[in-house]
């Protein structure tokens, strides 16, 4: 019995690390190519653009990390803490802006405040200017328009958790500081805000990450990031080796970023065994109930109200003229890759969860823990990754076939949909595991053991006994999964077969090229889908002794837990 054991035990362990260095692949392969180009022009990029690559890449993340900060936090404390007109709307309402990509709000943005846009040209109608000279105008295509759209969509990664944290905090302690003389603001100051810190932190880290992967606003507002460097070397200028030191630099920030969040968690724990108990609102009454109603009100309306109507008057005005069998292509194009890269994930998600529940700690949880890597990268640099080890592949096997069979089969994996399904799997891996986790955590071990006990080996219970219990996590998961597949942009731009589009890069290609109006459909449809895991994180919404309380599933902070 124990030989049998031990067997299983080394079966899961070689499995897990197969899947584990699949996922690592990507990253091992930049950091070679990286250290061994074809053509070193590391000297070259320091002398020239890397350093403004990076100056723009940390102006950005900075920008985008102190305004999601303030939007965030405060919006999550107006909403948990305080009663105003409004309230019960904003819970779920400030989520809303997940479901909409950041280059799509980018191009909406554009459209309505560029100089031949509808605002510019009503303050010209309205005040008799006749030129741009004639009046000042904040131009949208900047770095603060960059930093701006990033913020309207990526805040709700910090008032999700913030809002987590607040609701989970005991009303006694705030009671008590209130009893000793502070205010509610002092109250918020010394109390609440340092016991949320840690929720805060997860939550900007997650901002920042998102920040480093953006490519398409970026790239439409001119703003040289290291991610549209990659692009830039890669396919501008034709070299490969080039863009994998550039993404080597990305990788640092990523590394660096996940460093300063853990160290900003430490020794930040808080144990409380009654969340909500004695709290009460502050009840806020004439001007605060009213400027707390506008702050949360510009966030909904700017973050999603306004690129809903806008996109959905240029789709239903077009309708019939977009509406056709290339673009139903693109959608089933769109559609078929993320439910090909969600059942994968939720697949190898299942495999690795499982495999930690049967050994919780040594080589396993490590390796689970290293699979997540590839949550943190940016698509640009996955893509990379993704391409180095497919070509290589492809050229081995031809070099092959070449010698001993004089047959050519030029590349099988290298710019196929396998190479986008796999690049999607390892970004998304994280989040499908993480979400199967924590479901598993829910089913008593002791279940295991009466299954094992009634003579199931470990795949007979997984099928038996476990894969009935976690369907919520393995669903959770796979919509996750495929929602974030349908909006990943970077990745798919640099992967995708020639010819071969999907609704990303097809809203992409239009509104680059200032046809908003054709592009709408694509986008709306992806906001549309987007909505799906708002819905669930509405639902998550639960009551607890009258008071409401946030259940946050874990696939939301995968990287990072």
């Amino acid at each position: 019995m124990l030989n049998r054991a031990n067997l299983s035990a080394s079966r899961w362990l070689l499995l897990i690390a197969t899947i584990s260095l699949l996922v690592a692949l990507p990253v091992l392969s930049i950091f070679w190519l990286a250290f061994f180009p074809e053509e070193n022009i590391w000297p070259h990029l320091l002398d020239t653009v890397l350093l403004h690559y990076v100056s723009s890449t940390l102006i950005l993340a900075g920008g985008v990390g102190l305004v999601t900060l303030m939007a965030g936090v405060g919006s999550a404390w107006l909403v948990s803490m305080c009663q105003f007109p409004g309230r019960r709307l904003f819970e779920w309402g400030l989520l809303l802006p997940f479901a909409v990509p950041a280059y799509v709000i980018a191009y909406v943005y554009t459209d309505l405040l560029e100089y031949a846009g509808p605002v510019q040209k009503s303050l010209r109608a309205w005040f008799g200017w006749q030129t741009a000279r004639d009046y000042w105008f904040p131009e949208i295509r900047s770095m603060g328009g960059a930093i701006a759209m990033l913020s309207l969509v990526l805040f709700p990664y910090v008032y999700m958790l913030a809002r987590a944290a607040f609701i989970e905090q005991c009303g006694s302690i705030r009671a008590v500081s209130r009893s000793l003389g502070c205010t509610p603001w002092q109250s918020f100051l010394r109390v609440s805000l340092p016991m949320a810190r840690p929720a805060i932190a997860v939550g900007l880290s997650l901002v920042l990450m998102e920040t480093l992967n953006d490519f398409g606003t970026v790239d439409f507002f001119a703003v040289r990031t290291l991610s549209v460097g990659i692009y830039d070397t890669w396919l501008s200028h034709g070299n490969l080796g080039g863009a994998a030191q550039i993404a080597c630099s990305t990788l640092i920030f990523v590394v660096l970023l996940i460093t300063l969040e853990r160290m900003g968690r430490a020794r930040q724990k808080h144990f409380v065994q009654s969340p909500n108990s004695q709290r009460e609102r502050y009840v806020l009454r004439g001007w605060r109930a009213g400027v707390a109603l506008l702050f949360c009100g510009l966030l909904l309306v700017a973050g999603f109200i306004i690129p809903l109507l806008v996109l959905g008057g240029y789709a239903l005005s077009n309708f019939s003229s977009y509406w056709s069998e290339d673009f139903i292509q693109i959608a089933s194009n769109s559609l078929l890759l993320s439910i090909a890269a969600a059942l994968v994930s939720v697949l190898l998600g299942l495999l690795l969860a499982y495999g930690k529940r049967l050994q919780p700690k040594g080589p396993v949880k490590l390796l689970v823990g290293f699979s997540k890597l590839g949550y943190a990268m940016p698509g640009a640099v996955l893509a990379i990754g993704v391409l180095i080890p497919l070509a290589a592949f492809d050229n081995a096997v031809d070099a092959f076939l070449r010698e001993h069979f004089d047959i050519s089969i030029g590349l099988l994996l290298s710019g196929s949909i396998f190479a986008i399904i796999f690049a999607y799997t390892v970004r998304f891996l994280a989040v499908s595991t993480g979400a199967i986790e924590s479901s598993l955590e829910k089913v008593t071990p002791s279940m295991d053991r009466a299954a094992r006990s009634l003579g199931r080996n470990s795949w007979q219970t997984l099928w038996a006994v476990h894969l009935p219990l976690v369907r919520t996590g393995l669903l959770t998961g796979g919509l996750v999964v495929f929602v974030d597949c349908m909006k990943e942009l970077p990745a798919t731009l640099l992967l995708r077969p020639f010819g071969f589009d999907t609704l990303a890069t097809y809203v992409y290609q239009f509104a680059s090229d200032e046809m908003l109006e054709r592009s709408a459909m694509g986008a709306l449809l992806i906001v549309l889908v987007g909505l799906i895991p708002v819905i669930m994180l509405s639902r998550s919404i639960g009551w607890r002794r009258g008071e409401e309380r946030t259940a946050l599933a874990s696939s939301e902070t995968p990287a990072l837990s």
